[in-house]
């Protein structure tokens, strides 16, 4: 599958604001955001133009990002958040925001998606007792996800929870850190999702 390789530090300075790719780094005085806030290449030198549609396809560009999915996967997220019944601006992020990937991420054992998303491909984490190593996999109420007995000695998983010891876990996960699991305990609420997006400027791009 195509997947995006190249530097994570232009993504946030393209987007103007931390898109904390890179776990630590996001936090210290190396963050290209803090250092060049400026976006890359000749073009952010300009002052460009802030029409309509560039400012809805900035806020898609910068969900995708965050998240690490591509086009025809974000489009496929849409459509079905499109059949979900309530707002669907709202059910994108839960949507995204349920990708177990996300989830491991969330509960402080990756350092980043990134990191999460290779952990989970290895198959290091296991969902009710099951491995699954399908980044994309929707956690439901109840789940209880849990590192593998392998990674549990792993030097990035134990680097990234004593990382996110001062990070908040959100209220619909509950973790225990002691055994290394989580548990999903409800689908999140719009307020429950710290992510710096304008969700319905998405739905509006999509619907013209």
């Amino acid at each position: 599958m195509a997947r995006y390789t190249g530097a994570d530090c232009k993504l946030c300075r393209r987007e103007g604001i931390k898109l904390f790719l890179k776990g630590d780094r996001c936090y210290s005085d190396k963050c290209a955001v803090e250092r060049r806030p400026k976006p890359p290449g000749e073009g952010g030198r300009r002052r460009p133009r802030d029409s309509e549609y560039r400012v809805q396809l900035r806020e898609k560009q910068r969900a995708k990002r965050v998240y690490g999915v591509l086009e025809a996967q974000f489009r496929n997220y849409y459509a079905l958040a499109t059949r979900q019944k309530g707002i669907t601006g709202e059910n994108l992020l839960r949507l995204l925001e349920s990708r177990l990937d996300n989830v491991v991420y969330r509960l402080g054992f990756a350092a980043s998606r990134d990191e999460a998303r290779q952990l989970v491909r290895h198959g290091h984490f296991r969902v009710d007792g099951r491995r699954v190593d399908i980044p994309s996999y929707r956690v439901r109420p109840g789940e209880v996800i849990s590192v593998g007995e392998k990674a549990k000695d792993f030097g990035v998983v134990k680097a990234a929870i004593i990382s996110s010891a001062k990070v908040e876990v959100p209220g619909w996960l509950e973790v225990d850190v002691e055994n290394l699991k989580g548990t999903v305990l409800s689908l999140p609420t719009r307020d429950q999702i710290d992510l710096p997006v304008r969700e319905q400027l998405i739905v509006e791009l999509y619907s013209k």
